[in-house]
Formats: structure tokens, sequence, C-alpha cells
């Protein structure tokens, strides 16, 4: 008969300071999903930044870079835009696929999944982005601050229009959605909370109007609630998709369709010609209707009615791959 042996238990670890499992340097620049949310978004922009550079430069060393000193454009064509916004929306998905082969993970994550471009979603956000400027220009009307004059174009010129404008506005719809939407958005929400980084750069939305001429404080204060409106758009339905329709149907109502001032500036080979009558706080006055006191009014009724249709969060930007740790 064999002897039963009792194993004692191990003694306790003797207390004192736990082992360092990395220097100060590490703790600041990883994080337990990696290099932080912040180094990522910096090596972002540093990426738009020197695609940027290298194509003034190359305008430059090309002859075609403009007359020094000409200041901002004061009037918005088709033409112009689309190659801006083109070339904005370019880089930004350079830059984004950059960083989407560093973290492994899929391009469509960040916000603009291919299989789902153009679709009903789109659609849905132009149609809703036309009926609120609509709504907001209707409401100035019936207080006696707006009315339409009749036609700025005819003929044939009036389906060139059209298409370049559509055109043109979609292409802002994208790029500026993505910029401030999609890698930026998706990788400080892993870093500090989705409505913070919303705040954020919605507040940066605002600084690049800036520079347009005739903005005002309270235009600026209605971008950025146009930025919490987006963000909230991209938080119920998941991707941005819903609010690039928006925001191009929102911009080609306002500067084709009724001919009124977009964010300072003045459309180009609009449909309508329009007039506004009264205080700025009715009409917007030097920025147009985004900085009419019915425009916020709007977005809210936009935001309450999304929120009756879409009620539950959609938006999931911390699921798949991290990036790689540091070895």
């Amino acid at each position: 008969m064999n002897d039963i042996v009792t194993i004692p238990p191990a003694p306790p670890a003797a207390s004192g300071p736990e082992p360092k499992t990395g220097s100060v340097a590490a703790k600041v620049f990883f994080g337990s999903n990696g290099l932080r949310a912040g180094w990522r978004f910096m090596i972002f922009l540093i990426i738009l930044q020197a695609m940027s550079t290298g194509l003034g430069l190359a305008l430059r060393w090309l002859h075609f870079g403009g007359q020094r000193g000409a200041g901002a454009p004061r009037v918005l064509t088709p033409l112009a835009t689309v190659q801006f916004e083109a070339i904005s929306f370019l880089f930004v998905c350079l830059a984004t696929w950059i960083m989407a082969k560093i973290e492994h993970r899929k391009f469509g994550e960040y916000g603009l999944p291919l299989r789902s471009g153009l679709q009903k979603h789109f659609w849905e956000g132009a149609l809703w982005g036309f009926l609120g400027i609509s709504g907001t220009l209707l409401t100035i009307f019936a207080l006696h601050g707006f009315r339409i004059t009749g036609l700025a174009i005819h003929g044939p010129t009036i389906l060139g229009a059209t298409a370049g404008w559509s055109l043109a506005f979609l292409l802002v719809g994208l790029s500026e959605e993505f910029t401030f939407r999609g890698y930026a958005q998706f990788t400080l929400t892993s870093g500090m909370g989705f409505w913070p980084s919303a705040f954020l750069l919605s507040a940066l939305f605002a600084l690049l109007h800036l520079g347009n001429p005739g903005e005002t404080t309270f235009g600026l204060l209605s971008v950025v609630v146009f930025g919490l409106l987006f963000c909230w758009i991209l938080w119920r339905t998941g991707d941005l998709w819903w609010a690039v329709g928006f925001h191009a149907g929102w911009d080609w109502g306002q500067t084709f369709f009724y001919g009124v001032h977009d964010s300072g500036l003045a459309p180009y080979h609009n449909l309508l010609n329009s007039e506004f009558f009264g205080p700025t706080w009715l009409t917007g006055g030097t920025v147009g209707p985004e900085a009419s006191i019915f425009c916020p009014i709007a977005l809210g009724i936009v935001a309450l009615l999304l929120s009756l249709k879409y009620r539950e969060a959609r938006y999931c930007p911390l699921s798949g791959p991290a990036m790689p740790t540091r070895t």
C-alpha cells in the first residue's frame, strides 16, 4: 500500500514592487491595442500633409501654382469644386489605405464599405438633405425673408450644370465626411471615446470653414452642429453613406437648386435666382441660410427623426483585429 503524500502549498510570494513591464517611453507610445490612438492619428495627418505638400511643390514646379495672394475664392464653380474635392478625397483614401495596411484592417472598416456605396442609405440621405435645406428656406419664406425670382440658366445649360454640380457635391460629401468622420473618427474613438472625438473633429470641421469670405461666428457654430449631426448619423446607421448623401443633398439644394450662398460662397450656374430680406438671424446674412437660426432647428429635427428610424447604435469601430503591438 502506497503512502499518501501531501504536498504543502507554495509559500506566498514576497511582497515588493511589481516587475517593470516597460519603460516610460514605451507606455507613452503603446497601449493594450498597440500604438496609441493619438500617435496613429498623427501618422495619418503626416501622410496627408506630405501628399498635399508634394502636390503643391509639383504644381509650383510646373508653374500651375496660381497667383500668390489671390485669397480665398468668393464664388463656387462646379469645375473648381470637382478638381479640389477629387484630389482631397484621393489623398484621404490613400492615407487611410496606408493606415489600414499598417493596422491589418479592411479599408471598409473606416466608414466607407464599398459594397454599400451609392445604394439605399446614400439616396435616402440625399433626399433628407434636400428636404432639410428646403424646409429651412420654406420657413424663412413663411416669415417673409426669402423668395425665388426665376430661373438663372436656360436650355442645355441646365443639363450641364445639373450634372456638374451633382458630381461636385458627391465629391464634397465623400471628401469631407471621410476626412473628418472616417479614419479620424474611428481611431480617436478607440483612444478617447466616440462623443469626445466627435466634438473635437466637429470643431476642426468648423475651423476648415474659417477662411471662407463672409463667414460669421454663428455660421461656424452651425457648422459644428452639422458635424455633430453627421457623427450622430454615423453612430446610428453604422457607416458614412447616409451622411455622405445628406451632405451632398443639402449642398446641392442650397447652392445649385436654390442658388443661395453656401458658407459665405456665392453660387455659379445655379438653377434658380433667389433673394433674402430681413434680419441676419432670419436669413443668415452673408453666410447664407446655414447661419439662419432655423438651420440648427432643422438639423435637430433631422436628428430626432433619424433616431426614431434607426433606434440602435450600429457603429462598431473597436471590432476587428487590433494594431500589432511592439515586439
